[in-house]
């Protein structure tokens, strides 16, 4: 047992804790969920639900395992009889006054109320009479529309934005079984961060326009990412359905985002959706670009860049591009007198007041600091020049930049852009939600995200395209292989490995023991 920690009993399993530990936290411990809806790990406690109710043994009567401490010696029963018939009557008296619109409601799927009366709740009501109705939608702001009739009054929309993103627009207005959510007359619900309410609402009573009837919650296939909507490295959850990003949401880091993301990166994700993507290799023939098999293209690359000879060479990437694909983008160009440069969409910040050291950033891309540690130059100015005389200019998925040379131009992207046109060589790529790699923070935490969907066409991940520019030793087979390949030549990425950065993460230098 730790020095200074707990101990205690959770339905007969022993569990040590800090001090100050809730019970509610302490169960997870002893994989117990207690049922809860006010509660959530990273709001004030408010103890309005009830629903968390637990014996203890030698309490006068059943305790909220949400605002209960643990002691020594503590023996918690989540399953007795007492306790399992106090829920089964919180979960009675909140569905005397909630619609049964399950099959139109969105969060039907993903909904606490449905698990946790489908987990102990009873077979029928004792209740007759017809419940209470309010206006059936209300618009709080650009994206958030509040269902009063669906709402169970847990009250953690309001204490988000009261304590957490510090802007008090939200209130529970009149009492008793007229109480619903309020929201000042003269305000909307319109602060950078307020897409969190949806999330953290149990029920479908906060619904988020942008998803609404989009999808059914069983029809999402979900994958671990990071958003790409500026330095902070965010962890998301990408949704998808039938091949399409259609939402995108928080996954808890407490290193980095904790449980919350900014609405500009929860938006963010329109562009993995795009149409007009490039789905073959394209190889310049007679003045046109031609599609042409994988085998082709690369040989043809490979003899424009043994064809230069080591002469001067630049590559021009986006910081949105993986480290893997940005570590072997300058491993193609080694032999060469070599530059590199990238460009960033700036913003404002914009933080979440209640949390230290969260904000979005104004840097609008997610792996500055990795092309930073990588050799490359924030701007594109001086690349764009010495471009204009080089042997060989690389350019990473920039679609938007006009890039001219004398020499050859090859072109990785997912877009067709004009100045691609006039290359020698088009090689498609993967987006973000198509492939695996990772992200560099400006924390200096280097991050793992997953492919959520298929590519279109022939396209490849970046870091295979270019990986199999390299001597055939040197050619990875996967993204863990690139990465390997990238920790054994940089020297900050000593000690990290694919396997240890798991969903969460590793800052650089911590890893190999080194004070980050």
């Amino acid at each position: 047992m730790p020095d200074g920690s707990i101990s205690l009993t959770i339905d007969g399993v022993p569990v040590s804790v800090p001090p100050g530990t809730l019970v509610i936290e302490a169960a997870k411990q002893a994989g117990v969920l207690v049922p809860h809806y006010c509660y959530h790990p990273d709001l004030p406690v408010a103890g309005v639900c009830r629903m968390c109710l637990v014996e203890i043994e030698k309490a006068p009567k059943l305790q909220i395992a949400c605002a209960t401490a643990v002691t020594e010696g503590m023996v918690v029963k989540t399953q007795s009889a007492q306790a399992k018939d106090a829920r089964q009557s919180v979960l009675e008296f909140l569905l005397i006054n909630h619609p049964l619109d399950c099959p139109i409601c969105d969060q039907a799927g993903e909904c606490e109320l449905q698990d946790f009366v489908f987990q102990e709740g009873r077979a029928g009501t004792r209740y007759g009479e017809y419940p209470k109705r309010f206006n059936p939608v209300e618009d709080f702001g650009p994206d958030v529309l509040y269902v009063p009739n669906r709402c169970i009054l847990c009250t953690r929309c309001v204490r988000f934005m009261e304590d957490v993103a510090r802007e008090p627009v939200l209130n529970v207005s009149e009492r008793g079984d007229r109480a619903y959510i309020g929201i000042h007359p003269e305000a909307r619900l319109d602060h950078p961060w307020a897409g969190n309410v949806v999330d953290l609402c149990p029920v479908g009573s906060l619904l988020s326009k942008d998803f609404l009837h989009k999808a059914r919650a069983w029809e999402l296939d979900k994958a671990a990412s990071v958003c790409t909507g500026c330095t902070q490295g965010c962890n998301v959850t990408l949704d998808v359905r039938d091949n399409v990003v259609v939402r995108v949401r928080p996954r808890p880091n407490l290193e980095v985002n904790r449980y919350f993301i900014c609405d500009h990166g929860r938006m963010s994700y329109r562009w993995m959706n795009r149409g007009d993507r490039i789905e073959a290799p394209l190889v310049k023939q007679d003045g046109e670009l031609r599609a042409v098999d994988w085998e082709e293209a690369l040989d043809r690359t490979r003899q424009l860049l043994r064809g230069a000879g080591g002469g001067t060479a630049v590559a021009i990437v986006s910081p949105r591009a993986s480290t893997e694909a940005l570590f072997l983008a300058r491993q193609a160009l080694a032999g060469f007198d070599w530059s590199g440069g990238f460009q960033v969409t700036m913003g404002e910040e914009a933080p979440l007041a209640g949390v230290p050291n969260l904000a979005l950033r104004p840097e609008r891309a997610p792996n500055v600091k990795g092309a930073e540690l990588l050799g490359y130059l924030n701007g594109v100015p001086s690349a764009l020049r010495a471009a204009e005389s080089a042997a060989v200019v690389l350019v990473l998925d920039e679609p938007d930049l006009a890039v001219e040379t004398a020499g050859a131009l090859v072109y990785l992207g997912t877009v067709l852009s004009e100045s691609a046109r006039c290359a020698a060589v088009v090689l498609p790529i993967a987006n973000t939600a198509e492939e695996e790699g990772t992200f560099v923070n400006r924390d200096l935490r280097v991050q793992r995200y997953f492919p959520a969907k298929s590519a279109p066409g022939m396209a490849r991940p970046a870091w295979w395209v270019l990986g199999e520019l390299q001597d055939a030793p040197q050619r990875p087979g996967s993204a863990a292989e690139a990465f390997d390949l990238l920790v054994g030549a940089v020297e900050g990425f000593a000690g990290l490995s694919y396997a240890t950065l798991g969903l969460t993460g590793s800052k650089m230098g911590q890893a190999a023991g080194v004070p980050a």
